[in-house]
């Protein structure tokens, strides 16, 4: 059985988590959107997850929405004492399954309040503020009036710490002068590669980065030459790209999703693979073979 501890460790503000987590996007329905088709095993995806070792869940409230909160709050609490749960805000979902900026005061302050209520939790370990200027990937604009409510709900005590996601290295600097930023979540994988400069520069500054869609997100990742490496390594192209990014840096956390046991199992094997320097530089061409 596979030990994720292989992976490694990292700090995640006064947390040290596993660099093997689980990401719950994919417990709520098709699109993030309304209820799972199977909710017993979105419950025992979780309860293997954690029975497995893992000790950090990235999740949100508008997951679902609500829905992704509300089972893992049936599926694991009370929590184990080391189980970090991670939640994002920023966004609200339409009727439409729509995804809006909700950058208010008011709304920010809600949403801390409604990821409390649906995980059962007094104090959030960890809050992402989403930045929500284009819904599709990082886009300039200042976060320093949402940001500032985050730090306000921190000295309140209802949140520990304070990450950021869908940034741009202005944004985070611009964070960093305001609270203390302990992690970064945007999109990075073997083809997705902006923010190589923005991991080295982060993993200098202690903050992890939280690669989000790490297998490529709805659409999987794919080329002939991670194919050709997981046949030669006698693994699947998925388990290679998760491998590819332990290796990447040591301040990367991994979060893939799945709603699947099967999968689960599949994903987390990517800590028994050990990938050599030719390897990697086959894999890194990937970004620039197109």
């Amino acid at each position: 059985m596979t030990d994720i501890h292989t992976a490694g460790t990292y700090r995640l503000g006064d947390f040290t988590v596993s660099r093997l987590g689980y990401g719950a996007m994919q417990l709520a329905g098709t699109g993030v959107f309304g209820p799972p088709r199977d909710r017993e095993e979105a419950i025992a995806v979780l309860r293997d997850a954690v029975e497995s070792g893992v000790d950090h869940i990235d999740t949100s409230d508008f997951y679902g929405p609500h829905i992704t909160n509300r089972i893992i709050r049936e599926a694991l609490h009370p929590y184990p004492e080391n189980l970090v749960i991670v939640t994002k805000i920023g966004a609200v979902r339409g009727a439409d399954a729509s995804w809006n900026p909700a950058f208010s005061k008011d709304a920010l302050t809600k949403a801390v309040h409604e990821n409390r209520d649906n995980l059962g939790l007094e104090t959030l370990p960890v809050v992402n503020l989403r930045a929500m200027f284009d819904v599709h990937g990082p886009a300039e604009g200042s976060i320093a009036a949402p940001l500032a409510v985050l730090a306000e709900l921190q000295a309140e005590g209802l949140i520990r710490h304070i990450g950021l996601s869908n940034v741009t290295p202005a944004q985070i600097a611009e964070g960093r002068g305001i609270a203390d930023i302990v992690c970064v979540q945007n999109q990075y994988n073997l083809v997705h590669r902006g923010d190589d400069a923005l991991i080295d520069d982060l993993a200098a500054a202690g903050i992890a980065y939280v690669p989000f869609f790490p297998l490529g997100g709805f659409s999987p990742l794919q080329s002939a030459t991670l194919t050709d490496v997981a046949a030669d390594l006698g693994a699947t192209p998925l388990q290679v790209a998760l491998a590819w990014l332990l290796a990447r840096s040591p301040n990367i956390l991994l979060i893939p999703g799945t709603s699947s046991r099967i999968h689960l199992r599949e994903n987390r094997a990517a800590a028994d693979l050990a990938l050599s320097a030719e390897t990697l530089a086959r894999l890194d061409a990937i970004a620039t073979a197109g």
